[in-house]
């Protein structure tokens, strides 16, 4: 899950403009003063753990598989209690030697959000029921049920809880800003891998990340760290989904043009999708359009905006006539906008006329707002319509299904995790510029000949829009052999939309499957 900016809070925070923080408190219910109090629950109690034994029906198998809910205390240099880490992992039993089958290690992003969105969403066995198709979702009972898409039939499965978020904190003399960074992050979860592997006996099973919005980017570092830090742990792989690895084409900073041209092909999907083209009947299908959307953000917008005040009249205007034909918005406000169209105002511009603004997790959600004249919504439509269900489910499964009963709070997303960030991962700011992670991925594949990438793509997402995306792995030396792109008609979260999830499900198995042949 993807946690962004806007106006009304953290809005001055440098980096957490890029994905960060909109979701988090449009998709929490968990008060701040919770989430102070768990940094401060550091007192060192023995780890608990519960197994139970569970049996269900994936890709049309009957499966029958245990699951390991509890905490992993991981060490420092000194042998003392530095963190606690919370995992739900899932085997598959009824098999004579499980020992090589993949290992997948899953985790969200934020920085703050736990795993539930990936783990009811879309790898685990269990999946929480909400409408598809961007209806409003009722308030509980929900209804939780068998993931019959679950990817156990193939593979073993680990849920990840950061420090933070779930019931993982840090232990004794450390807190929780000894952990929240972009490479200190990294590096306690590589940990984790490292001491899981090594107890569970899986050192020589292919192993896998998956991650989500910020979760792709701590992929990214994590694979670094596996490869190079922790023992020369190579991996078979990693899967993005809604990934953002290179924060230049999502940041919206003074003097940065580039996320006004990446993030162009979604807002032309936002207003195909909700009938505001000026004439919708020029292309035959989705996918022609932003072909061609595509093509025109490249070269003549791309070209256009680098050429500054040195653009013609001939060129603004035709700039100018292509925004209007693929976005809707008027010539008018386009113009006015410098040719430039911030995500957060095109989301309440957009439908402005209907009193409506769009989601920016997923852009089919609608939302009315106190005021339709203010520049930006109130909160993401696409977040508040989904957090009621996650968190509930989750809640819910942890106790009545895996035997997890603690009176601590489970925390779904944190506000303290992400506003204490460090961003800085290599020695300086200006060494650094834009956080760009995708050169670890080409450096995993350089150094390890077996490493694939599988990314997913929502149309409409305008968190980590699918263009944005493109452009990374076009730009970091990636092998595009290993390489799966895929794209679904639904947004940030692509796997509520129920096509969206049978399709991710079928092409991640599919990743998996040729890594055997």
């Amino acid at each position: 899950m993807s946690i962004h900016r806007d106006n009304t809070y953290f809005h001055t925070l440098n980096k957490g403009r890029s994905i960060i923080f909109l979701f988090c408190l449009a998709m929490c219910n968990v008060s701040f003063a919770q989430e102070a109090n768990a940094n401060k629950e550091n007192t060192i109690v023995a780890p608990q753990s519960s197994t139970t034994e569970h049996s269900g029906r994936f890709n049309d198998q009957k499966i029958d598989y245990k699951v390991i809910a509890g905490d992993t205390h991981l060490l420092d240099d000194e042998g003392k209690p530095k963190a606690s880490i919370f995992s739900t992992a899932y085997f598959r039993t009824d098999l004579k030697d499980a020992s090589q089958r993949p290992l997948i290690f899953v985790f969200n992003g934020g920085p703050g959000s736990s795993s539930v969105w990936l783990h009811l969403g879309v790898f685990g066995p269990k999946i929480v029921q909400i409408p598809s198709d961007a209806e409003p979702v009722p308030s509980a009972p929900y209804t939780i049920k068998d993931n019959e898409h679950s990817l156990l039939d193939i593979a073993d499965m680990v849920f990840i809880d950061p420090v933070g978020t779930g019931y993982s904190k840090a232990l004794g003399e450390y807190t929780g800003k000894d952990f929240w960074g972009v490479k200190e992050d990294a590096d306690i979860l590589a940990q984790f891998v490292r001491v899981f592997i090594t107890k569970h006996q899986r050192w020589n099973s292919p192993k896998y990340l998956a991650g989500e919005s910020y979760g792709t980017t701590r992929a990214a570092v994590m694979t670094r760290a596996l490869q190079e830090g922790w023992g020369s742990i190579d991996l078979s792989g990693v899967f993005l989904i809604s990934s953002i690895v290179d924060f230049q084409t999502g940041d919206f900073a003074p003097g940065n043009d580039l996320p006004f041209v990446t993030f162009l092909p979604t807002y032309a999907a936002t207003a195909w999708y909700h009938d505001a083209l000026p004439d919708k009947s020029e292309w035959d299908s989705l996918e022609s359009f932003l072909n061609e959307v595509r093509d025109f953000a490249l070269k003549d917008y791309a070209s256009t905006l680098i050429l500054g005040d040195l653009a013609t009249p001939e060129q603004l205007n035709l700039i100018t006539e292509k925004l209007h034909q693929y976005t809707g918005l008027s010539k008018n406000y386009i113009q006015s906008s410098n040719y430039r169209i911030d995500e957060m105002l095109f989301m309440k511009e957009l439908l402005r006329d209907r009193g409506l603004s769009v989601g920016r997790l997923d852009s089919r959600y609608l939302g009315e707002d106190a005021s339709n004249v203010e520049a930006r919504f109130e909160t993401d439509p696409s977040g508040y319509a989904i957090d009621g269900a996650y968190t509930a489910a989750i809640h819910s499964y942890l106790a009545s299904d895996l035997g997890v009963l603690r009176e601590t709070p489970y925390h779904i997303l944190s506000g303290e995790v992400f506003g204490n960030w460090n961003w800085l991962y290599e020695s300086s700011p200006r060494s650094q510029g834009f956080l760009n992670t995708s050169q670890h991925l080409a450096r995993a594949q350089r150094q390890n000949p077996a490493f694939r990438i599988f990314v997913a793509n929502g149309y409409y997402d305008l968190a980590t829009p699918f263009f944005a995306t493109e452009y990374s792995m076009n730009h970091a030396g990636i092998d595009k052999n290993r390489l799966t792109m895929q794209y679904y008609p639904a947004g940030h979260m692509m796997y509520i939309h129920h096509p969206s999830l049978k399709a991710l499900a079928n092409d991640m198995r599919s990743f998996l499957n040729e890594a055997r042949q």
